[in-house]
């Protein structure tokens, strides 16, 4: 784990980046082999215990302080990603791997669209508000065209479901950001945010498996030895990518680095033809192409908004 670090560390923010989305394409796969044989609930467990873990001994290690001052912040910030997670976890279960990937991607066109109606209240409040930029609008417009054209095929193998809840991981994973950004207002270190993230995510996986049971559904299955190592694998790709993705933003330009995270779409449609036979559909690759190009798009122009 040290030695991860310091290579980490090394990087550049860009090769951070693509480092970044290789680790949570491998996450991905791991959560698509390990739901074939246990609940959301085990997944969402080992991914938050794997990486409390890891950034425990991380902090031991290297002497870090894992006391917060603003645990309220913490609390929305796990609350929101790991609500998104659950969703997104489940998602990568039922559909193929890049659509998945690509409706949680989303998140950026969602956080324009918060951005647009927050100006549009305050408006309405005859409150001083921001004109909102037609790109903007032409970006959100454009991302949810690609969205339509993902889900076009996964709707007629009535699957809607699993595609609304795709969309919805997406919609609070923007919500998870922004919490993410008053967490570095605020002062807190990456290392702090991995390791109360991940612990809320054991704790959320705990009482979802309640839930589960409770409601007369199954709680807990027990894997195989593969279904460990896929288990593990997902705690470990995650906070790694965490960490790395974490630290691009933080050295990196971040229009640059939200371009670069999109390559996560393109590892999760390769690996998915490889690895699990996911069907090519050129509607569903033109959809993510153009959900890349309105994400990109509303990276670049929110700030236009964003006071």
């Amino acid at each position: 784990m040290h030695t991860v670090g310091r290579l980490i560390s090394k990087l550049s923010a860009a090769w951070l980046m693509v480092l970044a989305t290789l680790l949570f394409a491998g996450m991905g796969v791991c959560v698509k082999k390990a739901s074939a044989e246990v609940t959301t609930a085990e997944v969402v467990f080992f991914r938050g215990l794997v990486g409390a873990v890891m950034m425990g001994l991380l902090a031991w290690w290297q002497g870090l302080n894992l006391q917060t001052k603003v645990p309220s912040l913490h609390f929305l910030r796990g609350l929101a990603g790991v609500s998104a997670l659950s969703l997104w976890f489940y998602t990568i279960g039922k559909l193929p791997l890049s659509t998945a990937v690509t409706l949680n991607y989303m998140s950026s066109v969602w956080m324009a669209v918060f951005l647009v109606l927050r100006q549009l209240w305050r408006r309405s409040q005859g409150r001083p508000s921001k004109r909102t930029p037609p790109p903007l609008l032409a970006a959100v417009a454009l991302g949810f065209i690609g969205v339509a054209l993902v889900l076009r095929p996964t709707i007629q193998r009535d699957q809607w479901l699993e595609g609304g809840i795709g969309i919805l991981s997406g919609m609070l994973s923007a919500w998870a950001y922004l919490q993410v950004a008053s967490l570095g207002r605020a002062g807190e270190p990456e290392h702090r945010v991995v390791f109360y993230f991940s612990l809320f995510g054991t704790i959320a996986g705990l009482l979802i498996s309640l839930a589960a049971r409770l409601s007369g559904h199954v709680a807990w299955t027990a894997p195989s030895p593969t279904g460990w190592l896929w288990l593990l694998g997902i705690g470990g790709f995650a906070t790694l990518a965490q960490l790395a993705m974490t630290r691009a933003y933080t050295q990196g330009q971040a229009l640059v680095m939200a371009s670069l995270q999109y390559l996560g779409i393109a590892h999760a449609f390769v690996l998915g033809v490889l690895l699990f036979n996911d069907p090519i559909n050129p509607l569903s690759i033109l959809g993510m192409g153009l959900i890349v190009a309105a994400g990109i798009g509303a990276t670049r122009t929110s700030n236009a908004v964003r006071d």
